[in-house]
């Protein structure tokens, strides 16, 4: 999934040209939320009653669907040049990495990336079993919290596209990130008290702090960019998306477990996690106000970075 994310932002930035790549990427993301809150929908109606057999029939029937999908995207989206044609510039990881760390600026929204969705995306395997171990929801009732999400991010994906020329895209990310925060405080709230309406609510408003966000750092990402070095930086935000997967996976799964057996309950494993990743959102949103897009521009100005790093790797 991580490289894929990485060739496709690459492939789109390159395929749209400087103008259209908010657009496409925006029209990306789009596209997969819809298909989360479809899915979502889906799958409450597949497994309704539940069964073990229910679940295996499902996950069948949405992967055979998914890998459908991806092969008849496939077709025709990156045309075949001659050998003498196809581009011949190439970045190591190792190369890319010491490129990024010349970069003062590049370092600091690497990091910024890594601490904000890790706090975002470490929720993605949560939020069905703290509503099953909390409330006593139906398998029916958690798979709709998905789609409940989902929904929420598509408004806030439209609502932060029609703002961000008005208002700009730093003000746009910091209300999202408040939002996510306020959301992870409703939901830790609602554990501790018990509150099915408190839990919802914080689900809406992380819903909405997850789509402006997305809009956001989109943005931000293409413009901690430089003309001739799309690839390299676009690479580099993929690799903080793979890493704060990484980092938000640990988080659901390994933290939560680890709280769980040392204080005997469920819930405060979850509920601790949710508390780790508030703080990730304040964290970033503290980076995020030292992050300058034309202080990098003028950093990556003064010598090419990947210069830097091939003098580097010579010396």
């Amino acid at each position: 999934f991580n490289f894929a994310s990485v060739s496709y932002l690459s492939l789109a930035s390159e395929i749209s040209g400087e103008k259209g790549r908010g657009k496409t990427i925006a029209v990306m993301w789009f596209m997969m939320i819809v298909s989360i809150i479809f899915t979502a929908i889906a799958l409450s109606q597949m497994v309704d009653p539940y069964t073990p057999a229910a679940l295996e029939r499902a996950f069948i029937t949405i992967g055979l669907a998914a890998l459908s999908l991806g092969g008849l995207g496939l077709i025709g989206l990156e045309k075949r040049y001659p050998q003498q044609l196809r581009p011949t510039q190439e970045y190591p990881w190792g190369q890319m990495l010491h490129a990024i760390l010349e970069n003062r600026q590049a370092t600091l929204f690497f990091w910024y990336l890594v601490i904000l969705l890790a706090a975002i995306l470490g929720q993605d395997i949560l939020l069905e079993p703290f509503g099953a171990e909390a409330f006593g929801l139906s398998v029916k009732a958690t798979t709709r919290i998905t789609s409940i999400w989902g929904t929420c991010v598509l408004i806030a994906l439209l609502l932060a596209a029609s703002l961000e020329n008005r208002v700009g895209k730093r003000l746009i990310a910091r209300w999202g990130a408040w939002s996510a925060l306020m959301g992870f405080i409703l939901i830790i709230i609602s554990g501790l008290f018990r509150q099915q309406g408190v839990f919802y609510s914080g689900v809406v408003f992380l819903g909405l702090g997850t789509g402006l966000a997305t809009v956001s750092n989109l943005s931000l990402m293409l413009d901690m960019t430089t003309a001739s070095n799309v690839g390299l930086f676009i690479g580099a935000w993929g690799m903080a998306n793979a890493f704060s997967r990484l980092v938000g996976t640990v988080l659901g799964g390994a933290v939560r477990d680890v709280i769980a057996q040392i204080t005997q309950s469920a819930i405060a494993g979850y509920l601790v996690v949710f508390g780790i990743e508030a703080a990730l959102l304040a964290i970033s949103l503290r980076l995020l106000q030292r992050v300058d897009v034309s202080a990098f521009h003028t950093q990556a100005g003064r010598l090419s970075v990947v210069e830097r790093a091939a003098m580097a790797c010579e010396a």
